[in-house]
């Protein structure tokens, strides 16, 4: 008999300025290739250094198929269109703390002071380093640089932009690191393309990326919080083109692209999110809960639904209620596929 999809709740997330608390709640609904580096000489400050102008796809099938642990359904690894070089994935793995700095109840990342929170985050890269030395574990620090709101505002959107004075100041606490950086939007009643493109001065930036959470897009006139939002694939689209295009326009490395979901309806029409060069997508499994109803949903809305790299939330809170335990990187490499993004909250 086949196992039935088994839900669970999701970390209350606060709505900056909106005194409420809105909870996340899981629904029921259920590389070939051997081509090596090829090198060319570009002039940079007058001084010519090599520069490859395409990865080593033997090794990129390799790890790909590392990531896969070996799935043998024909899910995993996909097939997408090799990366430009210089790619974060699949050669390192990024381990994110995340939050607000507004805000102690939204992530680790505004909860504790910044030293505090920077030797934690060494931690954890050191654990995930341990677990998995094949792949490089570095460090990223995940902000919610637009937050959704209970009330309207000005513009009647439900969302908030935070200033660009702390997205400067994670910029600079990741700099002595070597972090990257992720700004995360919730859009409420506005749209994935204006708020990126009210972003692209950082997107431009070679170490900022991006993650969108559809949980927040209210598409209907809800209030954000009283519903789980949703993301078409045109939606994620918009932002990969978007992304894209900085990428051409700026001659920068690969972009990142986090996508939050933990109901099936959060993400739509998965089959026509678009793979490109210039932008690496991962699905990440954004819920709280016991360890067998997180491995229930990240199996049921990210390893059954795959478009190319995967991630998995860890809640230091929110994951040791009641009797529950939270997940160990040992035990989240034996994982199908291995995620690529682990984010802390």
């Amino acid at each position: 008999m086949k196992k039935p999809v088994i839900a669970f709740l999701i970390l209350p997330v606060l709505l900056f300025v909106s005194s409420c608390n809105f909870s996340k709640a899981a629904d029921n609904e259920k590389a070939e290739g051997n081509t090596k580096e090829k090198t060319t000489d570009v002039a940079v400050d007058s001084v010519q250094k090599p520069v490859a102008t395409i990865i080593d796809t033997a090794d990129y099938n390799k790890r790909m198929l590392a990531l896969s642990n070996h799935d043998t359904t024909g899910r995993w690894p996909v097939k997408t269109p090799y990366p430009l070089p210089g790619a974060v994935l699949p050669y390192n793995r990024i381990i994110a703390f995340y939050g607000n700095l507004y805000s102690k109840r939204m992530g680790i990342l505004g909860e504790i002071p910044r030293a505090e929170m920077i030797k934690k985050l060494q931690g954890e890269v050191a654990k995930w380093q341990k677990a998995d030395p094949s792949v490089k574990a570095i460090p990223a620090l995940h902000y919610i640089a637009v937050t959704a709101q209970g009330a309207a505002g000005k513009d009647n959107k439900h969302r908030m932009r935070m200033p660009f004075k702390q997205i400067d100041t994670i910029i600079s606490w990741a700099k002595p690191i070597n972090a990257l950086v992720f700004v995360d939007i919730q859009v409420g009643h506005s749209n994935v393309k204006d708020e990126v493109t009210a972003l692209e001065e950082y997107l431009a930036k070679p170490n900022v990326h991006l993650g969108i959470d559809p949980e927040f897009s209210l598409k209907h006139g809800e209030i954000p919080g009283s519903k789980i939002g949703t993301f078409t694939a045109d939606d994620i689209n918009d932002a990969i083109d978007i992304l894209a295009n900085l990428v051409r326009k700026n001659k920068l490395t690969p972009k990142i692209l986090i996508v939050h979901r933990f109901t099936q309806g959060m993400v739509t029409n998965y089959k026509k999110i678009k793979t490109v060069p210039e932008v690496q997508v991962i699905m990440h499994m954004d819920g709280f809960g016991d360890k067998v109803l997180k491995k229930d949903s990240y199996m049921s809305y990210i390893y059954r639904e795959p478009v190319q790299f995967t991630g998995f939330k860890l809640f230091y809170k929110n994951d040791i209620r009641k009797n529950w335990v939270m997940y160990t990187p040992d035990e989240l490499v034996k994982f199908t596929p291995k995620p690529s993004y682990i984010q802390y909250q």
